[in-house]
C-alpha cells in the first residue's frame, strides 16, 4: 500500500509543479500585458513640456506589471527550492528579461517625474531671469535718456553762455 501511496504523491507533486509552472507563466504574461504601450509612451497631444511629461509619466505607470512580475517571482522561487520544475533555466530566463524591462521603465519614470517637478521651476527662474534683464535694459535706456537730456540741458546752458559773452 505505501507504494501506492507514493506513486500518488509523485502525481500529485506532478501536478502541482505544472500548476506551479502555469501559474508563473501566466503571471509573465499578464506583467508584459500590463506594461506600458508603446505608441503611448511615444506620442502625445500635449500643448506645453509639462503636459507631455505629465501624460509620459502615467503612461510609464507600471504597477500592475510590478505586482504581476512579484507574483510569478514568488511562484517560481517556491517552485525552483521544491526542484519542481523540470526545466526551471526557461521560467528564469524570462522573469529576468522581465525584471530588466521593469527596471528601464521605472527609471524611466523616475526622471519623467524628475523633470516633471523640475520644469516649472526652471521655467519660474527663467521668466524671473528675463524680467530682470527687462529691467535692467528698461533702466539702462531711462539712464541714457537722463544723460542725452542732462546733456542737452549742458549745450544749451553752454550756448547761452556764449551768447552772453558775445554780447
Amino acid at each position: 500500500m505505501s507504494s501506492q501511496r507514493t506513486l500518488g504523491d509523485d502525481d500529485l507533486f506532478g501536478e502541482a509543479a505544472e500548476e506551479m509552472r502555469s501559474e508563473v507563466e501566466e503571471h509573465l504574461d499578464a506583467a508584459r500585458g500590463s506594461l506600458p504601450d508603446a505608441d503611448a509612451i511615444w506620442s502625445t497631444e500635449a500643448e506645453n513640456v509639462l503636459g507631455v511629461l505629465n501624460g509620459l509619466k502615467s503612461a510609464l505607470n507600471a504597477e500592475e506589471a510590478e505586482e504581476h512580475l512579484r507574483q510569478a517571482k514568488k511562484t517560481f522561487i517556491v517552485g525552483q527550492r521544491a526542484d519542481a520544475f523540470d526545466d526551471p533555466d526557461d521560467l528564469e530566463a524570462e522573469i529576468e528579461s522581465l525584471q530588466e524591462l521593469f527596471v528601464t521603465v521605472t527609471e524611466a519614470g523616475d526622471l519623467v517625474g524628475e523633470l516633471t517637478s523640475t520644469m516649472p521651476q526652471l521655467r519660474s527662474e527663467l521668466q524671473e531671469a528675463a524680467d530682470a534683464a527687462s529691467e535692467d535694459a528698461d533702466a539702462d535706456e531711462t539712464d541714457e535718456a537722463d544723460e542725452s537730456e542732462a546733456d542737452a540741458d549742458d549745450d544749451a546752458d553752454e550756448s547761452e553762455a556764449d551768447e552772453e559773452d558775445e554780447e
